[in-house]
């Protein structure tokens, strides 16, 4: 595995970039500070997008049922396996981590028609 610190200039594009990629996975957001702890906000949840607003500076992480919020991100870490990003992780000003794992959902074969 690789990590990729993503040049600020390019968090618009490569976060819309990275929710057409993984359009149908699902993530696990686990937030990590020294205030908390280690949590998890959502575990394994179809993925509905990631976005940067370079306006408002946040990170969006669209998950079913929650959008996480990061407030002043610092910088953007993308983990991957060979072609396959694996995770991102976002730093914040305040010294928070947000990390976001993705997997794609198992895809199950048909089920055979019972014969009698």
């Amino acid at each position: 595995m690789s990590d990729e610190v993503i040049d600020k200039s390019q968090w618009e594009f490569f976060c819309n970039r990275l929710s057409r990629q993984l359009q149908g996975a699902q993530a696990e957001i686990e937030v990590a500070s020294l205030n908390i702890g280690d949590q998890i906000q959502a575990e394994w949840v179809p993925l509905l997008g990631v976005t940067y607003d370079p306006k408002d500076d946040v990170v969006e992480i669209a998950v079913e049922g929650l959008d996480h919020i990061v407030r002043e991100p610092r910088s953007l870490i993308v983990q991957r396996d060979g072609a396959m990003v694996e995770s991102l992780a976002v730093e914040t000003t305040a010294g928070e981590r947000h990390i976001v794992r993705f997997r794609q959902p198992l895809s199950l074969p048909a089920p055979e028609a019972v014969r009698s």
